[in-house]
């Protein structure tokens, strides 16, 4: 399971959508997932769905890899479709025993809900999987640099979040040499029901926090030592540029997201 968390992890590669301006890319995702939202019905989730595939063909990214990288949430999903098939009421009951009753509209508001939370993980993926951490924290700060006027630190915030997002692969993979050395010292992670498997992950949670704020307290002393101050006086190897490419795609994705809202 830990494995296959995908959010973080970048696969390179020299495809259109690789090379695409991080900040086109980052406002690209911002629209359309504010899109997502405003979708009332399953034709336009099949528009976004048709995207994505697009976008994922022009990255030349594994679509199991892609895929993949739902599992981690699928719990989620389940447990959304499943509190709004019985609970959410209206429309004709499909079934019924006892206190359990199953209307139709709970179970479009429940499948249309799961839909959209896998839509959204889906294209939220491609952005980190096509987009270096270096190349998101200058799209990031660029796009927050306007409101360093009202004493946003937009340089930190950016760092932070690039951060956060480059250590998820790291934690993960300490995670699983974890619990590989435990199971190998004959802990069980797999049996009994859901609560005993919560308690069976104490164990690797201590280790796992421990590793974690040593290797913050690392990455801060590193920092320092390299008198890091955030965005003061800063210089960079690659300028950012516009492309022909980028207006483009930023183009076709405004139209895409005008699309799928009138639906």
């Amino acid at each position: 399971m830990l494995s296959d968390i995908t959010i973080g992890q970048y696969v390179h590669s020299n495809s259109i959508v690789h090379i695409l301006d991080p900040r086109i890319k980052i406002i690209i995702t911002i629209i359309l997932i504010t899109s997502l939202f405003l979708i009332g019905n399953f034709w336009g989730f099949a528009i976004f769905l048709g995207f994505n595939l697009i976008v994922i063909k022009l990255s030349q990214l594994p679509i199991k890899k892609v895929l993949r990288g739902l599992k981690p949430i699928l719990f989620l999903v389940l447990l959304t479709l499943i509190l709004h098939i019985f609970m959410t009421r209206g429309g004709e009951v499909l079934f019924q025993w006892k206190f359990l009753r199953i209307e139709s509209e709970g179970l479009f508001t429940g499948t249309f809900m799961a839909s959209r939370i896998l839509l959204l993980i889906m294209f939220t993926s491609i952005l980190t999987l096509t987009t270096s951490p270096l190349q998101l924290t200058d799209g990031i700060e660029y796009i927050l640099k306007p409101f360093k006027k009202i004493g946003v630190p937009a340089s930190e915030i950016s760092m932070m979040m690039t951060i956060a997002l480059r250590f998820i692969p790291t934690l993960m993979e300490e995670a699983e040499k974890i619990m590989k050395a435990q199971k190998a010292r004959g802990a069980d992670f797999e049996s009994g029901n859901i609560i005993q498997r919560a308690k069976n992950l104490i164990p690797l949670l201590v280790p796992l926090f421990i590793s974690a704020f040593r290797r913050a307290d690392e990455l801060a002393l590193a920092m320092e030592s390299r008198c890091y101050q955030g965005g003061k006086q800063r210089t960079r190897l690659h300028i950012m540029k516009l492309a022909t490419r980028d207006i483009i795609a930023l183009l076709l994705s405004i139209g895409l997201a005008v699309l799928v809202s009138f639906f």
